[in-house]
């Protein structure tokens, strides 16, 4: 049997609502700090980007929001991944 969407939000609200603040105060410390000026030196801003996508897809209308959150930040495929990581 599912769970009523008042029930899920009452139990969850206080633990969803800490790691919120937990993102938006990094985003502040981000943006507080120094930029980086050198060339070759400068942060991933791809790794940047997924985390903006990753909070921009926590609030559009679609479905799946953790799978799809998961596939944001997992590598592509590669049919010899076991050579690559020696495995």
């Amino acid at each position: 049997m599912k769970r009523k969407r008042c029930d899920v939000l009452e139990q969850e609200f206080l633990q969803v609502r800490a790691k919120l603040l937990e993102v938006a105060a990094f985003f502040d410390r981000l943006d507080d700090a120094e930029p980086h000026t050198e060339a070759g030196s400068g942060m991933n801003v791809q790794q940047l980007e997924r985390l903006r996508t990753g909070c921009e897809l926590l609030t559009d209308a679609q479905s799946d929001k953790a799978a799809r959150l998961q596939l944001l930040f997992s590598r592509q495929y590669e049919p010899n991944w076991r050579e690559t990581f020696e495995v």
